[in-house]
């Protein structure tokens, strides 16, 4: 569902979700005690119990942040300097705090534990010379929640995204967005192909301290989404890429339209990062999620890392995107069997 006008959420949604989240704080003691009365007949571990008090810590650090970014508005000249390095800096700082918070409480209420394979390579040149592209796999709640939290939390990237507009229903995600380098997308409606003009808009303007994360997917995996990919890539004269696409078990054929146009349009020598992960593969639907829990799931994350210098010509981008998506589509499954076990309650979270 499109979300109403920037000016409707600002004046009436916005403001309605703080005072709306005072309420629920205020009825929160009576609510868990109910809840976690419930609990005790329902199976699983605590399963309501847990899932309300991860939804109430989310919604405590959205108006957190709500409240923070309008704090910075009116300190900007409500809203004169907002576009000005300083803010810009304060508003990461900000979206850092958010992403921390939200991935850390899940972690440990859902216990997920994130095992990175291998040293994550660093950019070519020295020092942070060079832009960067993340082309992620799409799969399971969250990841790019995870992948965002780790680009500007442990490497210190200012990542940058294209979303579907209809996230913009969320106050702090759609303020803090809509003032960062991102942008938010209409699913149908619009004239030429909104998703590409975003994608070469964001990455024409990266500077060296940025990160653009795509999903060349273009969505998580489903038996259904491959199949109905597959037979797009027929319909369009491209049996060749359908071949490839049938040989993937655990992901969707990338899409090297958005991929090429980000390529074509990076600054300079912009290096190249594709980010694998396996173990949120069962949990798509809330209901997985709620059979699944708690989760007690390890996520496998891997990269492969490519400078400027190694990256093929456009003629040739094609190939090199479905050859790297097999790699990590066979990565996936050699890890299938690892990833979704159980860890030891007293593992140390990471």
């Amino acid at each position: 569902m499109r979300p109403p006008s920037r000016w409707v959420r600002r004046l009436l949604i916005d403001p309605g979700f703080v005072v709306g989240m005072a309420v629920v704080a205020l009825s929160l003691p009576v609510v868990l005690v109910v809840v976690a009365f419930l609990s005790r007949y329902v199976p699983g571990k605590w399963r309501p119990l847990r899932i309300i008090w991860f939804l109430f810590l989310y919604l405590v650090v959205d108006v957190v942040a709500v409240v923070g970014l309008f704090l910075l508005w009116i300190v900007s000249g409500f809203g004169w300097r907002i576009r000005s390095p300083g803010f810009q800096k304060a508003h990461y700082r900000l979206f850092g705090w958010m992403l921390r918070r939200v991935v850390a409480s899940a972690k440990f209420t859902f216990k997920v534990k994130t095992v990175p394979e291998g040293e994550i390579p660093r950019t070519a040149g020295e020092g942070r010379s060079r832009p960067i592209l993340i082309l992620s796999r799409h799969a399971g709640p969250g990841d790019s929640l995870l992948v965002m939290d780790g680009l500007y939390n442990r490497f210190g990237r200012q990542p940058r995204i294209v979303l579907k507009e209809f996230l913009q229903w969320d106050p702090a995600i759609d303020i803090m967005l809509n003032r960062l380098p991102s942008a938010f997308v209409p699913a149908t409606g619009r004239a030429g192909n909104p998703v590409i003009e975003a994608i070469e808009a964001m990455t024409a303007s990266m500077d060296v301290n940025d990160a653009f994360v795509i999903f060349p997917e273009g969505g998580n995996y489903t038996i259904k989404r491959h199949l109905r990919a597959i037979q797009k890539l027929r319909e369009i004269g491209r049996p060749d890429l359908a071949e490839r696409a049938e040989s993937l078990k655990n992901t969707l054929p990338p899409k090297p339209k958005g991929v090429m146009t980000a390529l074509a349009a990076a600054p300079g020598k912009t290096d190249v990062f594709f980010i694998g992960h396996s173990g949120l593969e069962t949990l798509v639907s809330f209901g997985d999620i709620w059979r699944g829990m708690p989760m007690g799931t390890q996520v496998a994350i891997k990269a492969w890392y490519f400078p400027a210098e190694r990256i093929p010509p456009p003629e040739e981008q094609e190939t090199w995107l479905y050859d790297i998506w097999g790699e990590i589509d066979s990565w996936i499954t050699e890890k299938l069997s690892d990833t979704a076990e159980p860890f030891d309650d007293h593992d140390e979270y990471h």
